[in-house]
């Protein structure tokens, strides 16, 4: 009955897929509409496992947002490369709890493998800890909660034991294209979204190092690796050395961007980002592994155990690594497992391969709008392409057809006071007939509400 199940499964997920190139995007009204045939009272007695699949599979597929197929480019959203779907599978029938080694060696295990494959390609220190999470957001609260540590470790006060309250005072300093996920991080630590010293960027959002504040006391200085609009980084090699030499923690938010460091077409990008204190990423970005999946790398592995750490007598520590160390959940999936499986079939030649493709085909999507007479707003740096159709409602109804056309989705901005449609080209499935299929579309779009106004 069991392996039938699982089969039966297996075979309902690759019709899926292989139905994605034939597919709307984005799911129709209908289909959507359906979903309320899932909002019924729970019935007394149980149900065969056969037809819960069937009616998840019926009801739930037809309404679900293509991402993991290769046309859409909304939110930098990477599709699931085949060995890591393919183990994220056997991980579910492994059904492994990461939180001690005595509770899953492989899981323990794999993250140590996957932390120092990972380091290596993304050119970090190779002594750098690393914590499993669910995406940054996650990353990045563990990376400051750490940085929160050692600044207040410094100056006599243990804020684990003793709070915030009474605490000394940290400075956090920030660009003004900061990212909202790392505002939210600052908001749960106490530390306050609103309190940050805010930096001026340039016309691409990349901090300015000349009007970077005068430094003192303890001070995080959050820099970005990745604008989530026009894919800028902010000059790590230019204001880390003088934060450093002022006694500041710095963080580096590269929640896609980061990928840039394991491609030699595109690691100047980066250049300097291994003097920073902690990282934070995605996997579930540009490594292309299924949801959910972050990384947090530290530098002090001593300050980011103290930060994360749980006394308890029954969690008693392992002889090699306990992930609960690195990370603020406990019981928690095993992430390890796609990662490694997705960085082992691509190996170092692969995953340079996909960053680098998926950056030529942003170029595409530029060089069209821009040989159609289309406003691209950004320097196309990596796979984050801005586009104006003109005057703000134009651009707005451009994108609201975009989405409800269903041939691709791209998601949309506000940038620099101007609404914007925003392309992320983050999937191996992206091809350049996806490219010129999605241009093609939005093309006859924009050419049709030009004809309306």
């Amino acid at each position: 009955m069991l392996e039938g199940l699982i089969d039966d499964a297996a075979q309902r997920a690759a019709r899926y897929l292989h139905g994605l190139p034939q597919r709307r995007v984005s799911p129709a009204a209908d289909d959507v509409a359906r979903l309320r045939l899932l909002d019924i009272p729970l019935q007394d007695g149980p149900l065969e496992p056969e037809l819960v699949l069937a009616e998840l599979d019926d009801i739930g597929s037809p309404a679900t947002v293509a991402t993991t197929g290769g046309r859409y480019f909304g939110f930098v959203v990477g599709g699931a490369l085949p060995a890591s779907l393919a183990a994220n599978l056997l991980a579910a029938a492994w059904d492994q709890n990461a939180a001690l080694e005595v509770m899953s060696p492989v899981a323990s295990a794999l993250e140590e493998v996957c932390r120092k494959w990972l380091v290596s390609v993304l050119g970090l220190p190779a002594d750098c800890e690393a914590g499993f999470v669910t995406g940054t957001t996650m990353a990045n609260l563990t990376a400051l909660s750490a940085a929160r540590h050692a600044l207040l470790r410094q100056v006599g006060w243990d804020v684990e034991a003793q709070g915030l309250f009474g605490a000394p005072p940290i400075t956090v300093i920030v660009g003004d294209e900061v990212h909202v996920s790392l505002l939210k991080a600052l908001s749960i630590l106490g530390l306050g979204r609103e309190r940050v010293v805010r930096v001026p960027v340039d016309r691409q959002g990349r901090m300015r190092p000349d009007l970077l504040p005068p430094i003192s006391g303890p001070t995080v200085v959050c820099l970005q690796s990745g604008n989530v609009n026009t894919g800028a980084f902010d000059p790590v090699d230019e204001i880390c050395p003088r934060a450093k030499e002022a006694g500041a923690w710095v963080h580096v938010d590269g929640a896609f961007g980061l990928w840039a460091a394991a491609s030699p077409a595109f690691a100047h990008l980066v250049r300097g980002v291994e003097n920073a204190d902690s990282w934070s990423t995605d996997a579930h970005k540009w490594l292309n592994v299924p949801y959910d999946s972050g990384v947090v790398f530290v530098r002090s592995g001593a300050d980011l155990r103290a930060a994360m750490s749980s006394p308890a007598a029954y969690l008693a520590e392992g002889q090699r690594r306990d992930p609960m160390r690195y990370v603020p959940e406990s019981s928690r999936r095993a992430r390890g497992i796609e990662i490694w499986a997705a960085l082992r079939s691509l190996g170092r030649g692969g995953l340079a391969a996909l960053i680098e493709r998926d950056c030529r085909l942003a170029s595409r999507f530029a060089a069209g709008f821009r040989a159609a007479g289309i406003e691209v707003l950004n320097d196309v740096v990596l796979n984050q392409v801005l586009v104006s159709f003109g005057e703000d409602d134009t651009t707005a109804r451009v994108m609201a057809h975009v989405q409800e056309g269903g041939v691709c989705w791209c998601g949309g901005t506000v940038w620099q006071g101007r609404r914007a449609m925003r392309i992320s080209v983050s999937s191996w499935a992206t091809t350049e007939a996806d490219v010129d299929m999605s241009l093609q579309a939005i093309l006859r779009i924009a050419t049709e509400e030009a004809g309306r106004t």
